[in-house]
């Protein structure tokens, strides 16, 4: 059995830094996986509402509004497809270390985009339906849900080198 020391993890595996780089990938994309259905469920309402008869009846703010968020639709599918074509376009280079760092921007990004989405759609919703005010509350508290899960989400500081047992099995 071949020594590893030097490729041990901060969280204690023993992973090379190629294992590393391809566990980290298929985590990368699996999140891309769930933002992308997500993102597709969206979009797809929103090209269907142009279809609808009562899309007329959308005033000029709700008409920005619904195309701010077709575009904020868009972005959210390019983002999720960069990931994609950067691998594609760098795996035989032995880059994937790299790859995933940028891609991992990517989907930070692209987290952001669906999260406005959501609150923006959520937004128009109200304001179709209900009033103005109902519309902007909507929004507000959809960008307050999306700010307090990023809050709520992050990483505690990075663990200095590998767990001893003690703290293994607690």
């Amino acid at each position: 059995m071949s020594e590893r020391s030097d490729d041990v993890s901060p969280d204690g595996r023993d992973e090379s830094a190629n294992e590393r780089a391809d566990r980290n990938w298929n985590e990368i994309l699996q999140e891309l996986r769930v933002t992308q259905t997500g993102t597709q469920l969206i979009s797809g309402f929103l090209l269907a509402v142009a279809f609808q008869s009562r899309f007329e009846d959308l005033d000029s703010y709700q008409l920005g509004l619904y195309l701010t968020l077709v575009a904020l639709a868009a972005a959210a599918t390019f983002l999720g497809l960069v990931p994609v074509v950067l691998h594609r376009s760098r795996f035989r280079r032995h880059q994937k270390g790299d790859v995933v760092q940028i891609a991992h921007g990517y989907l930070i990004a692209n987290t952001v985009v669906v999260s406005l989405l959501v609150a923006g759609v959520s937004s128009l919703i109200f304001d179709f339906t209900l009033s103005r005010v109902a519309g902007f509350v909507a929004l507000g508290l959809g960008v307050g849900a999306g700010v307090a899960l990023w809050a709520v989400t992050r990483p505690g500081p990075r663990a200095s080198g590998p767990r001893s047992s003690a703290s293994a099995s607690a």
